[in-house]
């Protein structure tokens, strides 16, 4: 099987999504790649039909703080859909790219569980600076365009479960 070298060609759902409103939480650490991801996102987001006054983008310190802005931003605005948060930690010479990395993936992801709304994934936790750019919007496509077509998926999946529209399967 061929590896596949640009890996953001998803699928972006492209209808009804005039009325989702979308926060996106920006680590301003290796703010070069960073910056690739939150303009991958966007675009991905506007061209789907989010409007772009629907779009919120704040920016934090690092990757660290991630979750705990997400949270933040979900207590302050009850009308947000869902939240990307956008980072990048690169493997240094000490063990806490590990640290980060695994508080910032479990962090993310309790927010998302906690408030019971779509907090996509969208940090690069690369080996090398390179690797980061390849995935910024360089050979492997952009981490940014996967996370705001994922959250695109999920906003659609969360609003078929709660409307209880999902697919019935007779068995």
């Amino acid at each position: 099987m061929e590896k596949k070298k640009n890996l953001s060609n998803i699928f972006v759902p492209n209808t009804d999504n005039a009325n989702f409103k979308i926060g996106i939480i920006v680590s301003m650490w290796n703010d070069a790649v960073t910056g690739a991801l939150k303009e991958g996102a966007l675009n991905t987001l506007w061209e789907a039909g989010v409007p772009k006054g629907n779009t919120l983008v704040y920016h934090v310190p690092g990757s660290f703080e991630l979750p705990s802005a997400a949270a933040m931003l979900l207590d302050a605005n009850e009308d947000i859909d869902a939240v990307i948060c956008l980072g990048c930690i690169i493997q240094g010479e000490t063990r806490h790219f590990e640290f980060i990395a695994q508080a910032v993936a479990n962090g993310i992801a309790k927010v998302g569980i906690e408030y019971t709304i779509p907090v996509i994934f969208g940090v690069l936790t690369c080996d090398t600076a390179e690797q980061a750019a390849d995935r910024s919007g360089g050979k492997h496509g952009n981490k940014g365009v996967e996370a705001a077509a994922s959250c695109l998926q999920m906003l659609h999946t969360h609003k078929k479960m709660y409307s209880k529209t999902g697919e019935k399967v007779n068995g």
